[in-house]
C-alpha cells in the first residue's frame, strides 16, 4: 500500500500531481477535510473502496464505494475522521483497477 502526500491547495493555487494509483491500494492522512481525486484513463469504469474503521453496536460500517467511468474524473470527500481514519489517522482506499488510473489527496489551507 502506497502512501500518498497531501497536496495543500493556497489562495494562490497549486499544480496538482497525481501519481499511478498503487495495485494494493493508497492510503493518505485524513484530518476530515482531505478529499481523495481519481482521474480514470482507462477505458473501463472502476470502483474505488474508501474502507470504513468504524462500527455500530457491534457491527462494522459497509466500505464507501464510488464508482469512476471510464475517461472520467471524481473528487472523493466528506470523510469523517471517526468513520474512516484507521489508528494511524489514515484513509485506505482500494481500486478495482489500476490501469491508466491517476490519483492524488488534496486539503485546502
Amino acid at each position: 500500500m502506497a502512501t500518498l502526500a497531501i497536496q495543500t491547495i493556497s489562495k494562490a493555487g497549486i499544480v496538482p500531481s497525481l501519481g499511478a494509483a498503487a495495485g494494493g491500494g493508497d492510503e493518505f492522512a485524513n484530518d476530515g477535510e482531505t478529499f481523495l481525486w481519481v482521474n480514470n484513463g482507462g477505458g473501463g469504469n472502476i470502483t474505488v473502496t474508501l474502507v470504513t474503521q468504524a462500527t455500530v453496536d457491534g457491527l462494522a460500517v459497509a466500505d464507501r464505494t464510488v464508482t469512476v467511468n471510464a475517461g472520467q474524473q471524481k473528487f472523493i470527500g466528506d470523510l469523517e475522521k471517526a468513520i474512516y481514519n484507521d489508528t494511524n489517522g489514515r484513509v485506505q482506499v482500494t481500486y478495482s483497477g489500476v490501469t491508466s488510473v491517476t490519483v492524488g489527496a488534496f486539503r485546502a489551507s
